[in-house]
């Protein structure tokens, strides 16, 4: 059975991808991870406020709209209280890098190192009078000016907050984006109703989740010239399937790791090859895209005659509940 895939010019043995997560701050952790099949590693993110810049104009672009209201000032902590700083960070990518064979990538809001680099530009545009051009241009300007800086390959990490998400993402390939990985998951703020703050709070991931990256990797496959990578409610073998046919290179995984420990990745290996085998697959390349928007068919599936269809789908039962 062939696993092996392609992402950012690399081949990997299989498409299970750890994304960033703490769990990736750990030199020992990082073996375990490749140990129990991991076929590369995204090192936690590096934040662009981490580092001091020759040039401003990208420190101004993420840190734009964040005195348009006070609760903007907590969207990224103080200084002070970071984990690391550059020199640090890649120090630990060095050490990730002699620990392991996989290959190890960067996670950076700018500058990068190592053998490839995930640009997860976190932005928020809280300020009322930034338009949606604004925001998607200063997203373009921002990639276009990391290809010109690097020679390794770049993938863009991205929200689906775009009023035209295929043609964000177009867009980003055209500047130099390499892969995309759809989609950044914005962690909101909670209240803290005793204390009248505001709190982070962080919530794991399901399988539901992936819906939306799986809908519009299956729409752009094939119709944009880079790698995607769905990054998002991955926790199963199914979900990993699902991904490869909608299109991916990779599937990201971190909250299932996070919740049931990192043993899952071979569990999940394991349960794939099996369910490959059993339906008469030879290799993942062979399962790539096969359910995208242009292979299927009814590609109106992925699009609004799809909704009509699904709001008809529920019906009641006899206690008088909706199921599905």
């Amino acid at each position: 059975m062939d696993l092996t895939t392609r992402y950012l010019g690399m081949d990997l043995k299989n498409p299970i991808v750890h994304s960033a997560s703490p769990l990736s701050e750990k030199t020992a952790a990082i073996r375990r991870l490749e140990d129990v099949g991991t076929s590369a590693i995204v090192m936690y993110s590096l934040f662009e406020e981490q580092i001091t810049h020759d040039s401003h104009t990208l420190d101004h672009y993420l840190s734009y709209g964040t005195e348009s209201s006070a609760e903007a000032l907590d969207y990224f902590p103080e200084a002070e209280t970071y984990k690391v700083g550059p020199d640090e960070y890649l120090e630990r990518i060095r050490k990730a890098k002699e620990a392991v064979d996989i290959p190890i990538i960067g996670s950076l809001n700018g500058v990068s190192t190592g053998g490839a680099l995930e640009l997860n530009v976190y932005f928020i545009p809280t300020d009322p009078f930034m338009a949606g051009a604004e925001v998607e241009q200063m997203y373009v300007d921002v990639v276009r000016d990391v290809r010109k800086t690097v020679t390794i390959p770049v993938a863009v990490k991205v929200s689906p907050f775009f009023s035209a998400i295929g043609n964000m993402v177009r867009q980003l390939c055209e500047v130099g984006a390499d892969g995309m990985v759809l989609f950044n998951r914005f962690y909101q703020p909670d209240f803290d109703l005793e204390k009248l703050d505001v709190v982070p709070h962080l919530v794991l991931s399901n399988s539901f989740d992936m819906r939306l990256p799986l809908r519009w990797i299956a729409i752009l496959h094939g119709r944009v010239q880079c790698d995607l990578a769905l990054s998002r409610g991955v926790h199963t073998h199914l979900d990993v399937l699902k991904g490869l046919m909608a299109g991916a290179s990779v599937t990201m995984m971190t909250s299932e790791l996070l919740r049931n420990g990192i043993d899952r990745v071979g569990q999940i290996l394991d349960s794939m090859a099996r369910w490959m085998e059993e339906h008469e697959y030879e290799s993942v390349k062979q399962m790539q895209g096969s359910m995208s928007q242009k292979h299927v068919k009814e590609p109106a599936a992925f699009e609004r005659a799809n909704y009509m269809r699904v709001l008809h789908s529920w019906r009641p039962d006899p206690t008088g509940r909706l199921h599905y």
